[in-house]
């Protein structure tokens, strides 16, 4: 059965999701750094995957991935850079997406246009359970709404219940 994820706007620029995974903290932080597991559970919704995934975790390190809709090709991408990291604790990073215009995009170089979003992910662990925490500040309150208006959190679910099945496969 699918755990709850909770979803928050606290100020007119940010979202919150909290959700909690039977797993230690170490499996749930390689589950979010290393590229050959964020491709088996970051894919969100069923008929998409995630072609490219490249992670250089150190800060200042930079960070892409590419989702690819199997059915019509249609791809977009996110990017940014590591601003802070605390191993099994905190990961701070910058975020832009591109390819949400149709146009499409180059997996090594992608677009800088625009202010990023500050994604803030904590984890904590209790009695081998982990929860993870992110906050997303976005640049404009309209580009927060458009975000949480495309579904995201929804996607976000999705993909998090794929993470607990992995974290069983893994642990």
């Amino acid at each position: 059965m699918p755990k709850p994820v909770e979803v928050k706007t606290p100020t007119d620029r940010e979202v919150v999701v909290i959700r909690s995974f039977d797993a230690p903290v170490g499996l749930v932080w390689d589950a979010h750094t290393k590229p050959e597991l964020l491709q088996r559970w970051l894919v969100g919704q069923p008929g998409w995957s995630m072609p490219y995934c490249r992670v250089d975790l150190r800060v200042g390190g930079k960070y892409r991935y590419v989702w690819k809709n199997d059915e019509s090709g249609m791809e977009f991408g996110s990017h940014g850079e590591h601003l802070e990291i605390e191993k099994h604790r905190k990961i701070v990073t910058s975020e832009r997406m591109d390819g949400l215009d149709g146009n499409p995009i180059n997996y090594e170089t992608p677009v800088e246009a625009g202010d990023p979003a500050i994604n803030t992910l904590t984890m904590v662990e209790s009695g081998g359970r982990t929860t993870i925490t992110l906050s997303m500040i976005f640049p404009s309150k309209e580009i927060r709404d458009m975000a949480v208006g495309s579904g995201m959190t929804d996607g976000m679910a999705m993909g998090y219940d794929l993470l607990d099945a992995l974290l069983e496969t893994v642990g």
